[in-house]
C-alpha cells in the first residue's frame, strides 16, 4: 500500500534534508523501474543481454543507466534480489500449505519450477554471475540455497523429533535435497528435454521415495495424502556469512 504523508518540520529537519529524502525515494523507484526493465530484456535478448539493450527497454540512454548502478555488477545484484522477491513469493505459500506430505512437495517444486519456466533467462543470468569490470561480490543464488537449505533442515529436524528420531540428518539432508532441485534445473533448461509436469512429478516420487525410505527405517509409516496432525511452517531468514567475506 502506497502511503502518503505531509513533510513534517521540526528543530532536526531543514528543507535541504527533505530534498534529499525525496531524492532517495525517486532513487528507489528508478532502481526498481530498471530492474523490470533489465527482467523484460532478458526475456527478448537473452542472459547475455547488454547494458544498451537494457537502456533501451527501460526507454533511457545508458548514461542515464548508470546515473542508478555503478556497472552491470550493481545491477546484477538488484536484479539477482528481485529474481528472490518472486521466487519466495511463491515458494514460500506453497511449502507452507497445510496438505498431505507427497501434494506439498509438488506443490512446492511446481511454485520452483513455475518461476524457472517463466523467466528462463533471469535464471541463467542471476546463476552466470561474470563480469569483466570487476568481481561480483554477493551471489545471491548461493544465498537463496542457503537460506532455503536452513529453512528446509529445521523443518525436517522438526518433524524427526516429532517421530523421536535422530534429527541430526536433517541439515545434509536438506543441503541435499535443494542440491539435487539446482543441477535438475540446470540440466532441464540445457535440454529441455520433457516438460515442467513429468519434471516436477518425477523429482516429487524421489524425494518422497527418499523420506518414505528414511521413516520406514525407523519403524514410522506416514501415509503420503493423509495430512499430518503436526503442520510445521517454513520460516526463511538470511544466514549469516561465516567464512569472513561474501558469498562465492
Amino acid at each position: 500500500m502506497l502511503r502518503v504523508s505531509r513533510p513534517v518540520k521540526s528543530e532536526g529537519t531543514s528543507s535541504g534534508d527533505a530534498r534529499r529524502e525525496r531524492w532517495r525515494k525517486h532513487r528507489q523507484t528508478r532502481r526498481a523501474e530498471f530492474v523490470e526493465a533489465t527482467i523484460r530484456a532478458l526475456g527478448k535478448h537473452g542472459a547475455d543481454v547488454g547494458m544498451d539493450e537494457i537502456a533501451a527497454e527501460a526507454g533511457v540512454t545508458k548514461p542515464v543507466l548508470y546515473r542508478h548502478f555503478a556497472d552491470k555488477a550493481d545491477l546484477y545484484v538488484a536484479v539477482g534480489h528481485r529474481g528472490s522477491e518472486m521466487l519466495f513469493d511463491r515458494l514460500v505459500p506453497a511449502l507452507n500449505s497445510e496438505t498431505a506430505p507427497y501434494p506439498r512437495i509438488k506443490q512446492s517444486l511446481n511454485a520452483y519450477f513455475s518461476v524457472i519456466d517463466e523467466f528462463p533467462n533471469l535464471y541463467r543470468f542471476m546463476t552466470g554471475r561474470y563480469f569483466p569490470e570487476r568481481p561480483v561480490d554477493s551471489d545471491v543464488v548461493r544465498e537463496d540455497k542457503e537460506m532455503i537449505a536452513a529453512a528446509l533442515a529445521t523443518l525436517l529436524g522438526d518433524y524427526m523429533r516429532a517421530f523421536n528420531m535422530d534429527s541430526g540428518a536433517a541439515e545434509p539432508w536438506a543441503h541435499g535435497i535443494v542440491g539435487l532441485v539446482q543441477n535438475t534445473t540446470e540440466w532441464w533448461l540445457e535440454r529441455q528435454s520433457m516438460s515442467r509436469e513429468s519434471l516436477v512429478d518425477y523429482l516429487t516420487q524421489i524425494i518422497w521415495a527418499a523420506i518414505d525410505g528414511v521413516l520406514r527405517q525407523a519403524g514410522v509409516q506416514v501415509d503420503p495424502y493423509e495430512p499430518l496432525e503436526l503442520n510445521k511452517d517454513v520460516h526463511l531468514h538470511a544466514v549469516e556469512d561465516t567464512t569472513g567475506g561474501a558469498s562465492a
